[in-house]
């Protein structure tokens, strides 16, 4: 009769039993990555190449996660959400005679409208990084506006790149206001600026 010795036994059993928790480990892990790039599409490359790790990008996008759900964030009152629109409005109505100035007010605006909603107003890349996590498909606007701004702080943005930080704001300020893109009148056109294309 020949038998397995029991050493034998305990041994493939522990290998199996290390063979299905790595298998479920990995599992599991690229079901957290797959749910990550589901929430913050875009962003989420963005973070990984900005971190130069996966894992380490994964990290930051779980502790935003986090952060922004301890946070107090609330949606506007009806009477808040008039406010604002004709904030905005008045804000577009003067683009063709200061376009720098309609930049900063643009910039000013958006922030107002993001602490009112109950976002901390720290410096700008812990705002964008909080946004990303409700608003992840308008990060790179915002990014794209900010960047704009510091070249026209610079003297190196002309009329041209400053009406596209403003359409970038638009798409955060509409975003955060709970306004659809398909209600939301043409930035573009309300800019009075023709199209370029």
């Amino acid at each position: 009769m020949n038998t397995i010795p029991t050493n034998t036994v305990i041994a493939a059993v522990l290998l199996i039993a290390l063979v299905i928790s790595v298998v479920a480990w990995l599992v599991m892990q690229k079901q957290r990555t797959l749910k990550l790039k589901q929430r913050f599409g875009p962003e989420y490359d963005q973070t990984v190449s900005e971190f130069g790790s996966r894992v380490k990008a994964e990290a930051e996008l779980k502790s935003r996660e986090k952060r922004v759900a301890g946070l107090s964030v609330v949606p506007l009152t009806p009477a808040d959400a008039v406010r604002f629109t004709q904030a905005w409005s008045a804000l577009q109505g003067r683009f063709i005679d200061n376009p720098k100035g309609v930049l900063l007010d643009a910039d000013l605006l958006v922030r107002e409208l993001m602490a009112k909603r109950g976002y901390p107003m720290a410096d700008f890349e812990h705002r964008a990084a909080d946004i990303s996590v409700d608003h992840p498909g308008v990060v790179a606007a915002y990014r794209a506006a900010q960047e704009i701004a510091a070249r026209n702080e610079r003297g190196e943005a002309d009329t041209e790149e400053l009406r596209k930080a403003v359409v970038h704001y638009r798409s955060l300020f509409d975003e955060l206001l709970g306004v659809a893109p398909d209600n939301a009148p043409s930035a573009r056109a309300d800019l009075g600026v023709p199209a370029h294309t």
